[in-house]
């Protein structure tokens, strides 16, 4: 199917691994211009290089820290230049610290603050006013199921991400009315380092094998097994297309049916 994005211009965070290399590998499959934005330059650089040779056509990058001011300002100004239009935002970062309140303080709070919401404010701020002129647009937010259950040793992410889906709910009221769609992919079990990190996390507060872990997430979803990230980047790619237009304001879950809730 086409989806009928070819030749528009995307910018991903948080490509160099997981579900943002993912999303932008499905993007670059559709023929979208990519621009890969993330801190590690070293491994930014090979991951364009790789998805360059895969898909035979130039894949731009910016090593930028989108939980800056600056660095948002930063990765969209070279986006803009390389791609001449921002026509798609996929907002994605890495997750906050895990551990229950009492082991957070006010600087791990502030830190998930602008990592998780800001980068996303900032990153949208600036490629709307384009897509306001061009009367046409795509913002993707991933962020977890979390926003809809509660997941246990995450209090930064339960709490910060939640603010997201009000944010896009509000902005996907504004921006319709200039054919911008704005929605939230809300990702379960995946599997990333992230949730490598996790699983060896909550091992260690548990004393259980890491393993152990892992089996007991798998055997909570429905389909008794750990997503894959291009599973979450397919979700992400179809609100991006014209057979996608007429959904905003929207919070996806892709989790293999995890989430207990009926909406």
């Amino acid at each position: 199917m086409n989806l009928g994005i070819s030749g528009r211009g995307a910018i991903v965070g948080g490509s160099s691994s997981g579900i943002g290399l993912a999303c932008a590998d499905l993007l670059l499959g559709e023929a979208v211009r990519v621009v890969l934005v993330s801190r590690g330059e070293e491994k930014l650089a090979r991951v364009a290089a790789s998805l360059s040779s895969k898909h035979e056509r130039e894949v731009f990058w910016v090593a930028a820290d989108l939980a800056t001011p600056e660095g948002a300002a930063t990765a969209f100004r070279e986006a803009e230049a390389k791609l001449g239009a921002v026509d798609i935002v996929v907002n994605n970062a890495g997750g906050p610290k895990s551990g229950p309140f009492e082991s957070l303080s006010d600087a791990d709070w502030e830190s998930s603050f602008h990592l998780n919401l800001m980068s996303a404010v900032r990153l949208t701020r600036l490629a709307s006013a384009g897509m306001r002129e061009r009367r046409w647009g795509r913002i993707v937010n991933i962020t977890s199921t979390s926003v809809k259950q509660p997941v246990e040793g995450l209090m930064l992410s339960n709490a910060i991400r939640m603010s997201v889906v009000g944010f896009a709910k509000t902005l996907a009221d504004e921006l319709g009315a200039f054919g911008i769609t704005v929605n939230t992919v809300a990702p379960g079990y995946t599997g990333t380092e992230r949730l490598a990190e996790l699983a060896a996390a909550k091992a260690q507060r548990s004393g259980v094998t890491k393993e152990s872990v892992l089996e007991e997430w798998r055997s909570s979803v429905p389909l008794r097994r750990i997503g894959l990230p291009e599973e979450v980047a397919a979700a992400v790619v179809w609100l991006c297309s014209e057979q996608g237009a007429y959904i905003t304001g929207v919070t996806l879950s892709v989790d293999g049916g995890r989430t207990r809730a009926s909406l």
